[in-house]
Formats: structure tokens, sequence, C-alpha cells
């Protein structure tokens, strides 16, 4: 374990768990990275920057709070009240001196509060005024949800801050905006700020609301209820108020000869961040991993390195974490671990499976069963559907992924956990099965 000690700065730590043994021939090299971060209250260029941040209020912060307007939202009625008191119930929670806005979505995006293509900044007056610019959001018109990443970008970007974060809620499809117009607004704004995405009521489209999480490094889930949508948001706003260090990527460095296969978030959630790296120098690559507060992740890699010889060991991978400094230059944040390679001739070491290795490929092949179930018992696949929910229902009882079992209980009927023997629900509730596919990537900490 490495640390990044500086006072007032989190610090973040390193540990690698793996099975550095490889048989004669053997070339791929599995490890999983945990990192987690502790303390501070600012970010990692605060060391360069320290005029970002005020005494006592942690990080300097904006956030843009998007609001589902189309006219899905008056039906019922309670729903659009309900975003309303939830959007409050957030704004109650803004730290004093946080920049925000509101934006109301529909298929064109307008500014709530503070307008003039400006944000507020938090205090009592400035949370009262915006509560009551809330009361006068009313339903009407389509949804463009490419619209409202674009506002809250532009409107995100006039702060001097060092975390930018985005609560997006939505109640139907993305009707009014072809895929690819969403699809460029996550391009644009990827990096730019982080985002987490709400779906409320059952007429939105999954994989739409997880796309906009995953694209932009945030959190998704529904709720099918809009009556918790005030306890949800709170929650979120608590989350984003406790992040410290914006932009952290995950730097990996390999030797000559040595490929890296993949790389994915494995806990709290799966996430693939191989297609994301950037290059970062010869043989590095950077992986973004968003704003961290206190907390701990884990991470997979997977490397393809150079036969070697029975005695010969190598270092497989060095991996570090690093943030983004003005000027273009980047802080590493002084955490490092090293996955290493060991050939032997021993049978028991090198065919014995890392736990943590073992629990998270689990973990990963959990997910993809459930979403692979559930689009196949969409398109009447019953057999095939069958067969990949069943699976999911035998790796989470093994793996003691007890809330991912339940939620699959409510689409299958279990027969035998163990044998992963499964009966289809002839009828579901389109709540249950939209927060199975929802939940799907969430995963529990393997017990080290």
């Amino acid at each position: 374990m490495a640390n990044f000690s500086k006072s007032n700065v989190p610090q973040f730590a390193v540990d690698v768990y793996q099975n550095e043994y490889l048989p004669e021939g053997g070339r791929e090299v599995n490890a999983i990275v945990t990192v987690t971060a502790t303390g501070g209250g600012t970010v990692g260029s605060a060391v360069a920057a320290p005029h970002l941040y005020s005494p006592g209020q942690g990080p300097s912060a904006a956030v843009a709070l998007m609001v589902d307007c189309s006219g899905s939202m008056d039906y019922p009625p309670t729903k659009m009240r309900n975003a309303r008191d939830a959007t409050s119930a957030a704004i109650d929670t803004l730290r004093d001196g946080v920049h925000f806005a509101v934006v109301g979505g529909t298929h064109v995006a307008k500014e709530v509060y503070p307008g003039g293509g400006r944000l507020a900044v938090a205090d009592a007056t400035t949370r009262a005024q915006a509560k009551q610019a809330l009361r006068g959001l009313a339903a009407g018109g389509g949804t463009a949800i490419g619209t409202w990443l674009r506002l809250a970008d532009r409107l995100l970007s006039t702060a001097d801050v060092a975390i930018r974060h985005g609560i997006l809620l939505t109640d139907g499809r993305n009707e009014h905006e072809a895929p690819e117009g969403l699809r460029a607004a996550l391009d644009a704004c990827a990096g730019r700020f982080t985002c987490d995405a709400r779906g409320v009521g059952t007429d939105w489209e999954v994989k739409e609301v997880t796309g906009i999480a995953s694209a932009l490094l945030g959190s998704a889930d529904i709720v099918a209820d809009p009556v918790g949508l005030a306890a949800d948001f709170t929650r979120m706003m608590e989350t984003a108020m406790g992040k410290e260090v914006a932009d952290v990527a995950l730097r990996l460095w390999t030797p000559v000869g040595t490929t890296v296969k993949f790389v994915k978030q494995v806990a709290p959630t799966v996430e693939e961040l191989t297609g994301r790296r950037t290059e970062a120098g010869p043989r590095a690559g950077d992986y973004p991993t968003g704003s961290w507060g206190d907390e701990s992740r884990d991470y997979h890699v997977c490397m393809e390195v150079p036969a070697a010889g029975l005695g010969q060991e190598m270092l497989a991978a060095r991996v570090s974490l690093v943030v983004p400094e003005p000027g273009g230059s980047v802080q590493n944040l002084g955490a490092q671990g090293l996955v290493r390679a060991v050939w032997t001739d021993d049978m028991t070491a090198s065919t014995s499976i890392n736990p943590q290795v073992a629990h998270y490929t689990g973990q990963a092949e959990l997910a993809q069963a459930i979403q692979q179930g559930l689009d196949l018992r969409k398109a009447g696949d019953i057999d095939g559907a069958t067969a990949k929910l069943g699976r999911a229902v035998q790796l989470a009882g093994a793996s003691g992924n007890a809330d991912t079992a339940k939620l699959l209980a409510k689409v299958v009927d279990v027969v035998d956990a163990a044998a992963g023997t499964v009966r289809l629900k002839a009828k579901v509730e389109e709540a249950d099965e939209m927060t199975l596919e929802t939940r799907s990537t969430k995963t529990v900490r393997v017990k080290k």
C-alpha cells in the first residue's frame, strides 16, 4: 500500500490483489486494484490552486439540477409536484457557497433559476428564491435530453470550481431527439462534469438513463413511486457535497511487449473503462474514474505479457492515480500499486485463482447475464431468457449478492438457486423488471 499524504488533501491508497504465479507459457495476468480515498476536504489540484476553496466549507463545487417538465410529467399530476418537492429538498442540501442552477427540460432546455446564463451561489436567500422559482414549473412539451445536458454544461463551465456535477430526472423516453443527438451531447459533456440520472415511474428507457450515468461517471437508479423522489434527491445531493477530488484518473503503465486486455470498475458497480483510455506518455494510459469523496472502489485489470521461462518474473503493470492541473500538466497523487508475473512449475500455485479476481469475475458475469436475460425475455426468447436469468440467480447466490437475488426473485420463480434452475414468471410488474435492469450492475464487495 502507498499513500499520498499532505495537509488538507485526501489520502489515496492503492492495494493490489492477485495470484502472480503463471504456468509455463502462461501470458494472462489478472489483478483487482482497490483504490481508497480518506480524509481531506479539498481536491488534488488544490495544492496549486488554493483560491478555489472556502475555509470550513470543503471543496468548491457547482451543481446543475435538470428536471423533466415534458407533458407526461402531468400524468399523474402528483409526479410534477413530487419532482418540484424533490428538487427543493436537493436545494436545501446544498452547502453554502456552492454554485448552482435549475434547468427545466422539455424538447428544449430552459433556465429556471437563476437565469441569465449564470449560476447562483447557495445561501439562505438564493435557496429560497430557487424554491420559489420551482413553483412555476409546469408540464408541457416533449423530451430532448441532449439539450438539457448541453445547457447544464454551459452553465457549469461559468464557475471556477473544483467539482462540477449534474442531477438529471426524467420520466419518459428521449423521443424528440435522435439517438445520435444524445450521444453527441454525452461525448461533448464527458470529462466536463459528472452526472447522476434518475428515472421516475415506468415510462422511461432504462438503457438511456443508465447510458447517461455511465458516460458521465455518475449513478443511475429508478424511483418507481414519485413519493420517493425527495429522499432520493437528498441522498444524491449529500453524496455530491461529499466529493473532494475531481477528475481522478487511474494510470496504468505497462512494459514493452505487454498489452492491456481490459480495465473495468467492479465495485460498487460494474463499469467498462477499457475504451475510455487516453494515452499518457510511453506505454502509459489514463482511465477516468470521476470525482471522489471518502470511499473505496475496486478495479479489475487484465494484461497479456510476453511469455517467459520458468523461474523468471517481471513487473506486468504499475498502477497510480493522477489529477489534472492548470496548464495541462497532471499531479501524481502518490499512491501506487504493482502487478507482477512469476512463472513457476508449481501447479498448485499457478492454477490457484485469487479470491478477489474470482469474485469480481462472477459479479461482472452476473450483470451481463441479467441484461442479456431481460433482453431475451423482451424479444420473446423464453428458453434463452430462462437460461441467462437462471445463471444470474446461481451467481447472485454464490457471491452473496442478496439485493440482486431479491430483485431476480420478482422476475423468476426460483426452483433451485444453487443449480440456477428457474421459471420465468407469467406476470411481472414493469417496475420490478426495470428495477432489476437498472440495478443489474450493482455489486457486493468481496470479503477480504
